[in-house]
């Protein structure tokens, strides 16, 4: 479970701060799929990216499974960040020059797995997510955007993460690709047991969310 308490992220502009999230409390259970709302401004992915340990709060905490991990020194928070949570972003973020499998072994050769067990997982999860034959050696701009996003996910699922964090997952999608997208992460939710938390302005994302989260000026407004 992740667990928010009055958290605050401040950042200074000239003479003046910004609270771009403003003393947050919330929890999230394991393996659910939710969203987290909001306008443009609003603190949601300022709040994401707290979750992701890409940032610290200026003040209150974040606990998963009862452990602070603002607390964390700067090396436990990248082996945390690397084995606990699986980025998906908006605009793919895959290696133009490797292959779909080549780009979801790429985070299990941080955790120093062998290549054949890189290989065979990264073909499986692929396979998991819909990308197979042909596609397993193609590189990014060889496939759809559709397509670029499936390989988005199964590389976040390559360590096996407790969270996924998707900032905008459907963002550059057509309406019926983004419907297959938000499917599938609320099937992986509970087939993996992943708690997926998808930062989105996407009303049919929230909708199909089973906890949504609404941000304004960086307060909490609805859970």
């Amino acid at each position: 479970m992740i667990k928010i308490n009055n958290l605050s992220k401040t950042f200074k502009s000239g003479d003046h701060e910004v609270k771009a999230v403003n003393q947050i409390s919330f929890e999230i259970p394991d393996g659910i799929f939710c969203a987290i709302v909001g306008k443009s401004g609003s603190g949601k992915s300022t709040l994401l990216s707290l979750l992701g340990a890409l940032d610290r709060p200026s003040s209150g905490s974040i606990e998963v499974d009862g452990k602070n991990i603002e607390k964390l020194s700067d090396m436990r928070l990248i082996k945390y960040r690397r084995d606990s949570i699986g980025f998906v972003f908006q605009n793919y973020n895959l290696i133009p020059n490797l292959s779909a499998t080549e780009n979801v072994m790429l985070p299990m050769e941080f955790k120093g797995i062998s290549v054949q067990e890189r290989r065979t997982r990264a073909e499986k999860l692929l396979g998991q997510v819909g990308i197979s034959g042909i596609k397993l050696e193609r590189r990014p701009g060889k496939l759809s955007g559709g397509e670029q996003q499936r390989v988005s996910i199964a590389r976040a699922l390559a360590n096996n993460p407790k969270f996924i964090l998707a900032d905008e997952p459907t963002g550059n999608l057509d309406s019926n690709t983004g419907k297959v997208i938000i499917e599938l992460l609320k099937k992986l939710a509970k087939t993996a047991n992943t708690t997926v938390i998808a930062v989105t302005h996407d009303d049919s994302i929230s909708k199909s969310a089973e906890k949504t989260f609404t941000l304004k000026d960086g307060k909490l407004i609805s859970k």
